[in-house]
């Protein structure tokens, strides 16, 4: 299978700020079919270097694939704002997770994020919440 475009929903967890954390993933084709999942545990992380740890095993994950043009959609606003520059990476512990993606993104073709609400993310929520608790 050598899927051109791929659609990621991703999603990170973390019990405590930062606590014991884990990532989830969901990748599927142009027409919608998973054609892969991620979810494992990443160690001790803040929320948000779960969220973009989550980003960046799809986008490996996807190029893994054969992908040329990725669609994230994430439910984290703050990782979405920096990776579409409408907000400054701030943070020192970010500032290389956010560079990984940016190298990551330069191997496609095209890509996109996009924020969604929670209710639209359920199967990556689950499949990180479920790597916290096996």
């Amino acid at each position: 299978m050598n899927p051109k475009r791929l659609v990621i929903f991703t999603d990170g967890a973390s019990q405590g700020n930062p606590g014991q954390s884990a990532i989830g993933a969901v990748i599927q084709d142009g027409q919608g079919r998973v054609i892969s999942r991620i979810s494992r545990r990443i160690g001790q992380a803040t929320n948000n270097q779960a969220e973009y740890a989550a980003i960046i095993a799809a986008l490996e994950e996807a190029s893994r694939l054969g992908a040329e043009e990725v669609e994230v959609r994430a439910d984290s606003e703050l990782v979405v704002k920096q990776l579409n520059g409408r907000y400054r990476v701030k943070k020192a512990t970010l500032r290389p997770l956010y560079q990984k993606v940016v190298r990551l993104i330069g191997s496609l073709e095209a890509f996109t994020i996009t924020h969604i609400p929670r209710t639209q993310n359920r199967e990556a929520d689950r499949l990180a919440n479920k790597a916290l608790i096996d």
